[in-house]
């Protein structure tokens, strides 16, 4: 009896898993609920080797999923991780390679103790890192060292700036080349920091152009995480060899705070290639 094989694998993106509420954030309480759906429900979550191998015309068990962090808060160290490691879940983060700092690995909610670190919500978080205060609100090396022998979290990369060059640019020249800049310096620091680094690459803020795309292909990314809701299907099986270096624009599914009964109607909808071409358009 062949095991069923996936149609389609939704990639789920979160940033926040935090008590401080505002946007772009999920309580724990409803990251708890959501991994434990998506346990109790049989789905199995994939690393980005196996998403380019899906991509690339191989098949992937029914019910895979594939999960997403932005940026690389420390929250996610404090609640995501915790409940990631309970359920054997593993995780991409994608990590702005200047803001990480170092220093002792701090607790974390598995760690049963009342003296969690203070988290920001997202607008002050991104004041205390304009003011050079990342510590405040990023992971440090160490937390992500730790994440990384546990399983949960695989590390790719967001730039190393976060900078929106086409914003802070005069002209085409000097915006690639900015990025160019930037994009060498992300992936000397992860290579620097652990030991590899791969050819996936979040765009900050979802945004990229024909620049953008030329000069990330240059440096040597091949699979792009974007902020365009959809889900993402793989390439005609007869036809691999065609797939083989090629590169992918990776639709990704925006994670409300809201109970897991909510992603389990997304999930239906967006593991079913036709509906959800259907459902978006209709949205849309």
């Amino acid at each position: 009896m062949s095991t069923r094989q996936a149609r389609a694998v939704p990639v789920l993106m979160y940033h926040h898993v935090s008590t401080s509420p505002g946007m772009i954030t999920v309580t724990p309480e409803n990251f708890a609920a959501q991994m434990d759906y998506l346990a109790s429900a049989g789905y199995r979550t994939i690393g980005s080797a196996e998403l380019a191998a899906f991509l690339s015309g191989e098949d992937v068990p029914a019910k895979s999923i594939v999960i997403t962090f932005d940026d690389g808060y420390l929250d996610n160290w404090v609640h995501a991780h915790p409940v990631l490691k309970r359920h054997g879940f593993t995780a991409l983060c994608f990590l702005v390679s200047s803001w990480p700092g170092e220093g002792a690995v701090r607790p974390n909610a598995s760690h049963g103790s009342s003296t969690l670190p203070p988290l920001l919500d997202h607008h002050a978080g991104e004041r205390a890192i304009e003011n050079g205060r990342a510590d405040d609100v990023i992971l440090r090396w160490s937390e992500i060292e730790a994440m990384r022998e546990a399983g949960t979290f695989e590390f790719h990369s967001h730039t190393h700036t976060h900078v929106r060059w086409d914003r802070v640019t005069g002209t085409s020249g000097e915006k690639r080349e900015r990025l160019r800049e930037d994009l060498s310096a992300a992936r000397a620091a992860l290579r620097t920091r652990l030991g590899e680094v791969s050819d996936h690459l979040c765009w900050p803020q979802g945004y990229y152009d024909d620049d953008y795309r030329e000069v990330a292909l240059n440096a040597g990314f091949r699979h792009f995480y974007t902020c365009h809701a959809g889900t993402n299907i793989g390439s005609d099986p007869m036809d691999r060899s065609a797939s083989v270096g090629a590169e992918h624009s990776i639709k990704r599914l925006e994670v409300r705070d809201r109970p897991a009964s909510w992603l389990a109607s997304r999930l239906w909808v967006h593991t079913r290639p036709a509906i959800s071409r259907a459902y978006l358009s209709i949205k849309r």
